[in-house]
């Protein structure tokens, strides 16, 4: 029995197999077929989204769906010009690699979404982001992770589109200026599904060997 008088479940050797296979199969979307989303299940995802952990419990997340056309249109506009930037920063192969990557849903995926954190709210009265204050930023992404998650499990692809003028986003959706974009997301069903990332099948960049990511002092 917790503090709250609930009892904590138990998580069996199968639940952890498919929870692995939850994190193997989770994939950054970028094919969406065109099929609309029922709306209570966005809203059902944003909720659970909201059971993520957050510095000092301040909840800095604020989701904002995106259904009118022009403000899709002229974030689509957005990414189009950051996007044709960028490709101006590779070269050679490199170059032909990224200009055939599809880096973007915004075309076909049913729903949008943007992501930010609002730093103008003292919810949470400061604790633990006085001395780190990107750790706002960082519950914000860790939301965002668990949405994304929760969205494979309905059978849901999220694309997480960061190719973008934040500022400019944000002035497109008309939100208060104390809030900072963190992701802006596509969310559909995938036209495929697979258990590699897509920059890999295609060649951009393999894993990393997991002895280049853990040391110990």
């Amino acid at each position: 029995m917790t503090a709250s008088g609930a009892t904590p479940p138990k998580f069996d050797q199968l639940f952890r197999h498919d929870f692995e296979q939850l994190l193997v199969w989770r994939r950054d979307v970028r094919h969406f077929r065109r099929d609309p989303v029922d709306g209570a299940l966005i809203e059902r995802l944003i909720a659970m989204a909201c059971l993520s952990p957050s510095v000092g419990n301040s909840q800095p997340w604020r989701f904002v769906r995106i259904t009118d056309l022009d403000r899709r249109a002229a974030v689509r506009a957005n990414f189009a010009e950051c996007n044709a930037e960028a490709l101006q920063c590779y070269h050679g192969e490199r170059a032909r690699l990224y200009a055939d990557l599809k880096l973007a849903g915004l075309d076909d995926a049913p729903e949008h979404l943007a992501v930010f954190c609002d730093h103008g709210s003292d919810t949470g009265h400061g604790l633990g982001s006085r001395t780190m204050p990107e750790t706002k930023n960082f519950s914000v992404v860790a939301a965002v992770y668990t949405l994304w998650l929760a969205a494979r499990i309905f059978g849901l692809g999220v694309g997480w589109v960061s190719i973008l003028d934040p500022e400019r986003v944000r002035a497109s959706l008309d939100v208060p200026e104390e809030w900072s974009l963190i992701a802006y997301l596509c969310i559909g069903k995938p036209v495929e599904e697979s258990d590699e990332p897509e920059l890999v099948r295609l060649g951009w960049q393999e894993r990393e060997a997991f002895e280049k990511v853990l040391f110990r002092r």
